[in-house]
């Protein structure tokens, strides 16, 4: 994904399922392979260029999910996790070249290192988040050196290689792009060696402005401050009237004391080990469930992660958008529910509004 003047758009499939209203069984949309083919098509339809598939206890499986979409998709690209310790170096950088060639270059890597301990944990990884944050540096240096060289040899404190063949190439160069999201110190010092675009969850854009000035000074430190491009990660609600769109946002979220077995801060925040979860959690303690005029936290109350919203009709959310590009950022994940609905929402009514 080449740096140029226009934004990056990007979507997500939702491989945990998808619902109209938070707290209400009836409204939710099971995961199922038919979920998953209608909201991908939707985005590439859309006109985003990628779609972010999740990784996480409750989503299917996301490399085999993206292989299986990647063949009946013809030009949209899929952002999958690479996570440090789950495959060795040597076998994720064959997968992922694979991948690359079969599908002429629509894959892109998203670093997740942090994230919940608890889960880490049960699946297999004990390592502290500190230390899968060491590894993952360890790790995708070597992946990088394995298809930009030749003879690798490595010796690190959690991999060895001796000159392995690696066939085949990536077929982008120099190779495909990483994202990462995240908000601890170890996510920026990643990001600022590793990452073509560092996505930030919604917060105030002045607020995301000094963010963008710091990871470029870490960026510079390695040589790369003016190479990393900056994203959001949010949600969109968007209507043809402002007012459809905060009724679609109340249908969605129901009101804090209404939320009941809904609200996942109760349930799950105790084994959340993540600052951009606490940021949003603060967010939502703080400043109430507006942001500002069109920016919305109500989904942070109901599921972890990224929950921002930018609420409004399509001149107000290309707007809201905009003040995100005013401080630095290029490139927007986007997602909204259901999902196949909202990708051609935003594809109709505010792709011609932005510059892509």
């Amino acid at each position: 994904m080449p740096k140029n003047s226009k934004l990056l758009m990007g979507w997500f499939c939702p491989t945990l399922g998808d619902t109209r209203a938070f707290g209400d069984p009836s409204a939710s949309v099971p995961q199922s392979v038919e979920l998953f083919e209608r909201v991908t098509l939707a985005a590439e339809k859309a006109g985003f260029e990628y779609i972010l598939v999740p990784n996480g206890p409750m989503c299917w499986d996301a490399w085999i999910t993206a292989a299986y979409l990647a063949a009946r998709t013809t030009r949209i690209k899929f952002l999958v996790a690479v996570k440090p310790g789950y495959i060795l170096p040597f076998a994720q950088a064959k997968m992922i070249a694979t991948f690359d060639q079969l599908t002429h270059g629509r894959i892109c890597l998203n670093m997740i290192a942090g994230a919940s301990q608890t889960d880490a944990a049960a699946e297999g990884q004990l390592a502290s988040k500190e230390a899968r944050y060491e590894q993952m540096v360890e790790e995708v240096t070597l992946i990088k050196r394995l298809w930009t060289e030749q003879n690798v040899e490595h010796t690190g404190k959690n991999y060895r290689v001796h000159n392995p063949t690696m066939i085949p190439s990536v077929y982008q160069r120099p190779h495909p792009s990483f994202f990462l999201g995240g908000a601890s110190d170890d996510a920026l010092e990643l990001s600022a060696l590793h990452s073509d675009v560092h996505l930030f969850w919604g917060d105030h854009p002045e607020r995301i402005g000094e963010q963008v000035k710091d990871i470029r000074k870490r960026a510079a430190k390695h040589g790369r401050g003016d190479l990393i491009e900056f994203g959001m990660r949010l949600q969109v609600i968007c209507r043809e009237s402002e007012e459809e769109a905060w009724a679609a946002a109340d249908a969605l979220v129901p009101p804090a004391d209404q939320l009941g077995d809904a609200n996942w801060i109760a349930k799950y925040a105790n084994r959340l080990n993540s600052k951009a979860n606490d940021r949003m959690i603060e967010l939502s303690k703080t400043v109430g469930r507006k942001l500002t005029s069109h920016l919305w936290t109500g989904i942070t109350e109901v599921r972890p992660g990224a929950g921002v919203a930018v609420v409004g009709n399509p001149q107000q959310v290309a707007a809201q958008l905009q003040e995100f590009v005013d401080v630095g950022c290029s490139s927007f994940c986007l997602s909204g529910y259901l999902h196949d609905e909202e990708a051609e929402r935003f594809g109709r009514l505010v792709m011609p509004l932005l510059n892509v």
